[in-house]
């Protein structure tokens, strides 16, 4: 009896050596993969977006006293340097909508977005002459595309000049007046979309940005704001954050939600798959001694070899198809495998009823347990409870010294 199980042990042992090994690939292939299969996206997508404010500023030739050293004597002259001043912001009304899209690439799905952004900034020339203000919007990424992008000055449309950082644009402002400055852009992004308040502490005056998305799982960053007002949709969200005078050094952001990964999820139902086959072989081991079954360790060898075939598949299933579709096309196989063919060793109400059932628990809910993040863990325990209860009652008066003492001296129930 004790070589017996012995053996039982050591064959699951051996798969667990190779689950360990598949698991290993199966996160090798991912991750290895992953760096270049990300430039890519960003390459032919975009790349995570960080917009800055507008900024407005004009220049003045100014006449400065300069000290110049020749010949061991100090002159004094006067030069004319060129100065630029700042004008600081005065509001900022923003409206941006996020159009999720997830594209996968070998075993990962990309958080891949459309964003629009639009914005109306004003800015007042508080100095006492008419100013050539330069107005600026710097670009949020380098690795981007820009549709449609577009600058007014009180209505009036401007012409851009760009180069790989910014675009910008003149308008004279008049001493005293107020510019009302509109952009408006289409874009595309991955993985996050981030409004950059400034550079440190930043102040932010009689700010505003509205932002709609078309997905319902939010996610803020750390060191971002959350929003001030929130409303769900049937699309998704309505956010808004609105500061009358706001000094931070935080962001307003928003990490786009994940898609569920085939191949890190492959690689931890793999990982997994050892406690799911100890459940299955202790359930079989006990049923067949209380009923006086002879299952010799070959056939535990065989059935171990059906639980291996069930990730062996899904590690390059997921790479052509859903991981739902996968997971389905892989359980229905194993548990063929096994229901076939302890439907030859014992019979077929064993192998559906007992073996089969065992195995849809130990086998596909426990992995399934994997797809709902954060409840796996519980799922498994609940399941493991029920389990040691059940068998507890099952065997509660049985006398196992008599049992393992007898255990291959009954003949084999006829199918």
């Amino acid at each position: 009896m004790s070589k017996r199980i012995a053996a039982i042990v050591f064959i699951w042992f051996c798969t667990t050596v190779a689950w360990i090994v598949l698991g290993q690939t199966i996160f090798s292939r991912t991750f290895s993969s992953d760096e270049k299969l990300q430039s890519r996206v960003g390459s032919t997508w975009g790349t995570k977006q960080e917009q800055g404010p507008p900024r407005a500023h004009y220049s003045k030739n100014e006449p400065r006293l300069v000290e110049i050293e020749s010949n061991g004597k100090k002159t004094i002259r006067t030069e004319h340097v060129t100065t630029a001043y700042s004008i600081p912001l005065e509001s900022s009304q923003i409206n941006v909508d996020l159009n999720l899209s997830h594209r996968q690439k070998g075993l990962l799905w990309y958080s891949t977005y459309v964003v629009k952004f639009a914005g109306v900034f004003t800015f007042t020339n508080n100095t006492s002459d008419e100013q050539m203000v330069t107005f600026s919007l710097p670009f949020p990424a380098q690795q981007a595309i820009y549709d449609g992008l577009s600058m007014e000055v009180n209505g009036q449309p401007r012409s851009l000049t760009t180069d790989s950082t910014s675009a910008w644009s003149q308008h004279v402002v008049k001493a005293g007046e107020t510019a009302i400055l509109r952009v408006g852009y289409r874009s595309q992004g991955m993985d996050a979309w981030n409004y950059k308040l400034g550079e440190d502490i930043a102040e932010a005056r009689n700010f505003q940005l509205n932002m709609t998305t078309n997905f319902k799982d939010i996610d803020f960053a750390t060191n971002t704001l959350s929003p001030t007002e929130k409303h769900q949709t049937a699309r998704g969200w309505e956010l808004t954050w609105k500061y009358l005078n706001l000094l931070s050094g935080f962001q307003i952001g928003m990490t786009m939600p994940e898609k569920l990964q085939p191949g890190p999820l492959a690689g931890q139902i793999s990982y997994f798959a050892p406690v799911s086959l100890f459940f299955f072989f202790f359930l079989m081991f006990i049923i067949t001694t209380l009923r006086n079954i002879e299952l010799h360790p070959m056939n535990y060898f065989f059935l171990a070899g059906a639980f291996f075939a069930f990730h062996l598949l899904l590690a390059y299933l997921v790479d052509h198809m859903s991981i739902h579709q996968a997971f389905f096309i892989c359980s229905v196989i194993s548990i063929f495998l096994v229901v076939s063919y302890l439907r030859l060793v014992i019979g077929m109400r064993f192998a559906a009823l007992e073996a089969g059932t065992a195995q849809l628990i130990y086998l596909v809910l426990f992995s399934y347990a994997f797809f709902f993040k954060g409840f796996t863990g519980l799922a498994v325990t609940i399941g493991a409870i029920i389990t040691l209860f059940v068998v507890m009652q099952a065997t509660g008066r049985i006398k196992w010294s008599e049992k393992f003492a007898n255990y291959g001296a009954f003949p084999r129930p006829a199918r």
